[in-house]
């Protein structure tokens, strides 16, 4: 599948920062509208379709709107689509879906959500590479899919959690869902940046990448609740929604630097900044804390991050060149994800239930809605030429596509028809 590949290129001097994000607004209000009017489909699925569609049509139409091609062509070339995401919307859009979770859910499915995240993310990175390397007629080296295994594996907490809040699953799953999402992205980046290490020369002992984990991962969850008693306390000292929301601004974006800044696990230090303040702010006096505009604003910026993620993920497409050897990888990677969370998730949970008689779950919203989104994109944006980037980014990219739009869309569908079915039965 060809893209414009930037000859005779419109000489339009470098778009601003504000040029940059009010096509984006626009685009996602615009295309907000007609999902939920036009499509009737949920505004990210709907809003996130419509770019691709739009995107492929440009392409498809370079020869009759070459000046139009062109101007959104430049304008994709001014976005630095890993660094938005990981260093721009990642840290906001984690702490607000771990300061909104029910941590009273949170807590009786601690057990579960451990093992999923922890287990669960180290099973299938092995699984996912494996299931690669025998489906590769393509031929890529065995570390292009280990690393390939690593940054696709971690279910994405971004287009779980809007996916959750639509679609009525009971409480106890959407905590085991949303919980695993949200920490299963640290063990998944320690993983991925491990691997990426041993891929450029250096070669880790099992052992030594264990002990990376721990300290990464541990270091970002202490930083995290540290950061957050900090705050809790300095927020209780006035009676002023605007100061509290100020204070959860700083926590949202600087324990992420921080935790960036001394290499520790900066998703996990958001994760858990929001979900320690939540705990620690629980019981305090409206008259100290004002929990509810909080809550509301960390709402509100949330939905609105997300319309405009999915517009990017969109606009990616104009991005990546998609040949047949990443069309191949991307059906094998589609294939290969679904069918490993598939086994991964059956054999946790039956270990959950013989150590936690009487626990309730769902393989099937488990394994259908363990969506991938920006974070593995963003991850696959930062492989090497040299390790196979082209291929494992086209493969993501698709992956991912899948994932948000087939299996995020169907999600609520598919529950009422499982519901009718027990119903009838």
């Amino acid at each position: 599948m060809s893209r414009y590949d930037g000859s005779n290129p419109v000489r339009a001097a470098p778009m601003t920062t504000l040029e940059i994000l009010s096509v984006l607004f626009a685009t996602a209000a615009l295309f907000g509208l007609i999902s939920a009017r036009v499509l009737r489909l949920p505004l990210t699925i709907g809003t996130m379709l419509l770019t691709v569609l739009v995107s492929e049509g440009l392409a498809a139409a370079a020869g009759l709107l070459p000046g139009i091609h062109q101007w959104a062509f430049h304008l994709v070339g001014q976005i630095d689509f890993g660094s938005v995401i990981l260093h721009g919307m990642l840290p906001l859009l984690l702490f607000a879906g771990a300061f909104l979770l029910d941590l009273e859910e949170l807590a009786r499915e601690k057990f579960a959500v451990s093992v999923l995240a922890l287990a669960g993310t180290v099973l299938s990175v092995f699984l996912v590479a494996g299931l690669m390397e025998l489906f590769g007629r393509f031929r890529v080296p065995w570390m292009e899919c280990l690393i390939f295994g690593a940054l696709i594996s971690p279910t994405d907490p971004i287009a779980v959690l809007e996916m959750l809040r639509r679609t009525g699953v009971p409480r106890h799953i959407q905590a085991q869902l949303a919980g695993e999402s949200l920490f299963n992205d640290g063990v998944g980046a320690v993983l991925f940046l491990t691997l990426l290490d041993a891929a450029t020369g250096q070669a880790p002992t099992p052992l030594h990448i264990a002990g990376m984990l721990v300290l990464k991962a541990g270091g970002g969850v202490v930083l995290g609740i540290f950061a957050a008693w900090v705050a809790s306390h300095l927020m209780r000292r006035l009676d002023s929604y605007q100061v509290d929301i100020l204070f959860t601004i700083a926590l949202a974006l600087g324990g992420y630097v921080l935790a960036d800044a001394l290499h520790l696990s900066a998703p996990l230090e958001a994760v858990m900044a929001g979900i320690a303040l939540r705990h620690f702010n629980h019981g305090v006096p409206r008259n100290r804390i004002a929990h509810d505009n909080v809550e509301g604003f960390w709402e509100v910026i949330d939905e609105i991050q997300n319309s405009v993620l999915f517009v990017l993920l969109g606009l990616e497409t104009m991005a990546i060149t998609l040949n047949s050897a990443s069309l191949r990888a991307g059906l094998a990677s589609i294939i290969s994800v679904n069918a490993v969370r598939l086994g991964v998730v059956a054999l946790l949970l039956l270990l959950v239930r013989l150590l936690q008689r009487g626990h309730r779950s769902s393989v099937f919203v488990l394994t259908w809605g363990g969506l991938r989104g920006g974070l593995s994109i963003a991850l696959a944006l930062s492989v090497p030429a040299a390790l196979g980037r082209s291929w494992i980014l086209g493969a993501t990219f698709l992956t991912v596509v899948f994932s948000i739009v087939l299996q995020g869309g169907s999600m609520d569908w598919l529950l009422k028809h499982r519901k009718r079915r027990r119903v009838a039965s």
